[in-house]
C-alpha cells in the first residue's frame, strides 16, 4: 500500500498530536519554506535565520497540544510561532552583538552613510588624546564606535546618569581644547 502524501488540516493536527513523524516531515517540507520567508524577513542573516527555522519547527513539534482549530487556522498558529521566535532573536543580546561585529565592505565605504572628513585631517584624535583615559573611552564608544550610552553604561558596569554625565562632562572640555 502507498504511503499517504497529502493530509488534510485537521488529519495532519492529529497525527501531529500523535507524534506521528510521516505527519512532521509532511509539515516541514510543505510549510518550512513559507516560515522561512517570514523569519528572513525579520532575521536578515541567512545563519541566524536557519537556526531560528529549526527551532520553529522544534517548539510547534513540542506545543502542538496547544493549537486550538477554533483560534484559527493551523498555518496561522506557526506563522505566530515563526514570527514571535524571530522577534525575540533580534531582540536578544547575542543577536546584538553580532551585529556589531559584521566586518565593513571591501570598498571601505558604508551603504547609504554620510561621507565627511576623517578625524586625523581634522585634528580630533590629538586633542582627544588630551582628554583623561575615562572620558576618552566614553567619547570614542559614543562618538566614533557608535554605542548607546545605555550599552556604555552596561558594557563598562557604570551607572547610566554617570555615563552621561561624564561624557557632558567631556564634550565640555573638548570645547574648550579646541576654541
Amino acid at each position: 500500500m502507498k504511503p499517504k502524501t497529502t493530509y488534510s488540516e485537521q488529519e495532519l493536527v492529529y497525527l501531529l498530536q500523535q507524534r506521528n513523524e510521516k505527519a512532521f516531515a509532511y509539515l516541514y517540507d510543505n510549510y518550512s519554506g513559507a516560515l522561512y520567508g517570514i523569519v528572513n524577513a525579520i532575521v536578515t542573516d541567512k545563519e541566524v535565520a536557519n537556526d531560528v527555522l529549526q527551532n520553529v519547527f522544534v517548539n510547534i513539534w513540542r506545543k502542538i497540544e496547544s493549537y486550538d482549530a477554533t483560534k484559527g487556522r493551523l498555518f496561522t498558529w506557526m506563522l505566530n510561532i515563526a514570527r514571535n521566535a524571530s522577534i525575540d532573536e533580534v531582540r536578544s543580546k547575542g543577536y546584538k552583538d553580532s551585529q556589531k561585529n559584521q566586518p565593513i565592505a571591501d570598498s571601505g565605504e558604508i551603504p547609504g552613510a554620510v561621507t565627511g572628513p576623517v578625524i586625523d585631517d581634522v585634528g580630533l584624535k590629538k586633542v582627544l588624546t588630551k582628554l583623561k583615559g575615562e572620558l576618552r573611552v566614553l567619547v570614542d564608544m559614543s562618538y566614533f564606535q557608535g554605542f548607546t550610552h545605555e550599552e556604555i553604561s552596561q558594557a563598562l558596569n557604570i551607572p547610566l546618569g554617570t555615563v552621561k554625565t561624564r561624557i557632558r562632562s567631556a564634550l565640555t572640555q573638548l570645547r574648550t581644547m579646541i576654541q
